[in-house]
């Protein structure tokens, strides 16, 4: 027999159904949520619960909800479902490599884990469990990096945000989770020694200038492939770093020109040694472009094969590790000449702000965070600098 709600605006009752000879018990409140402005008929809703004191509780934050304007009408919309409506209409600013990215882990994470549960029904435990599996050492596949749970841990934050402004949800259910810590990753920098074999291993290679371009700038992989000559000051010695080459995934070697990563362009004043390359470089393409005279291609871009075309990464890269591996550095990674070039920097004198604006970097805590280390040395080294001085005094 059904009885009123505490507050007089919903009923309570208990339900019996019988399914192939078991019996099935459960409790339902039924309240009122306004008027179908269509027909003028009450709209009449529904909440489940295993106990009465289950569903008179939840009955009781719902109608809270509705006399305070704050009410949320249940969805039928599952987390799948809004994931899908998310990437195809909510990011459109975002990057190409970067909606492929967000894309895949979609694809592969969220929706086989997440995909088949309500969008409302969603709740902060589903999701921890989600991400301790990811870690669990016995995981099919092998664990997730804390790492990539952070990336993907971003993403479903981000979709549920907007689900959250869209009115969706009343509350971001990702907000409590707690993501397992990351470690850093120790950098690789090239030491003295190791930047001198280098530069010896790679005289008269097809690339070398850019090896040595990118080694004394600190420039992305895709900002050096990506560098055009009216960025390029050959008077004033400055280059201005606004844009950078990506490749587009599931293309035929097909590649775009995109913002730098911060989105923010930056200038770098050159040391002599660089401006000299690149009057090398734009020397040997004005003898290309006699020679190959309509065959070639005026592209614009700095580094370019005999025909004006510009450089795959893909093809520098492996050009590199087989370089490195000659001198016996065969972990060090093309990003690591970026590494190198900041260590160099720093150890040179160079204050952390004026590397911070040569990186890009957003900020120079973000630059003093990743290179602390070498600063480090450099006040123990002065201490020590200043130990020897004092014992030199008091002799």
């Amino acid at each position: 027999m059904a009885r009123k709600s505490a507050a007089g605006t919903g009923t309570i009752r208990k339900r019996t159904v019988t399914k192939n000879g078991k019996q099935y018990t459960w409790w339902e409140a039924r309240y009122t949520n306004g008027y179908d402005p269509g027909t003028g008929k009450q709209i009449q809703r529904s909440i489940t619960g295993k106990t009465q004191k289950e569903v008179a509780q939840k009955l009781k934050a719902t109608t809270v909800a509705i006399d305070q304007g704050t009410y949320i009408a249940p969805s039928k919309m599952t987390v799948g479902q809004w994931l899908d409506i998310w990437t195809a209409e909510y990011l459109g600013a975002v990057k190409p490599s970067t909606l492929h990215s967000y894309k895949t882990t979609v694809r592969n994470h969220l929706k086989p884990n997440l995909g088949a549960i309500k969008l409302d029904a969603l709740t902060p435990h589903m999701i921890q469990g989600l991400y301790n599996g990811f870690t669990d050492p016995q995981r099919a596949g092998g664990p997730l990096s804390a790492k990539t749970v952070k990336n993907i841990h971003g993403i479903l934050h981000k979709a549920l945000q907007q689900a959250l402004m869209n009115s969706y949800i009343r509350f971001n259910p990702a907000d409590p989770c707690v993501l397992p810590r990351v470690q850093k990753q120790d950098l690789q920098p090239m030491d003295e020694t190791q930047i001198t074999a280098f530069l010896k291993a790679i005289k008269g290679n097809l690339y070398e200038d850019l090896f040595i371009v990118t080694l004394f700038t600190g420039m992305r992989q895709g900002e050096i492939h990506g560098l055009m000559w009216d960025c390029v000051d050959l008077t004033h010695g400055k280059i201005r770093i606004d844009k950078q080459l990506q490749y587009i995934r599931k293309s035929k070697g097909q590649y775009r020109m995109v913002p730098t990563k911060n989105s923010k362009g930056r200038t770098i004043t050159l040391p002599p040694t660089v401006l000299t390359t690149l009057h090398r470089v734009r020397l040997r393409q004005l003898e290309d472009r006699l020679r190959y005279g309509e065959c070639w291609l005026d592209s614009g871009y700095v580094f370019t094969d005999e025909l004006g075309r510009h450089l795959k990464p893909q093809n520098t890269y492996r050009e590199f590790k087989r370089i490195v591996a000659s001198i016996g550095c065969p972990n060090t990674r093309f990003h690591d000449l970026r590494h190198s070039y900041a260590v160099a920097a720093i150890k040179s004198g160079d204050d952390i702000k004026t590397v911070q604006e040569n990186l890009g970097h957003a900020t120079a805590a973000f630059t003093l965070d990743i290179y602390g280390h070498v600063t480090d040395q450099m006040k123990q080294a002065s201490a020590a600098r200043m130990e020897q001085f004092i014992k030199t005094v008091n002799a």
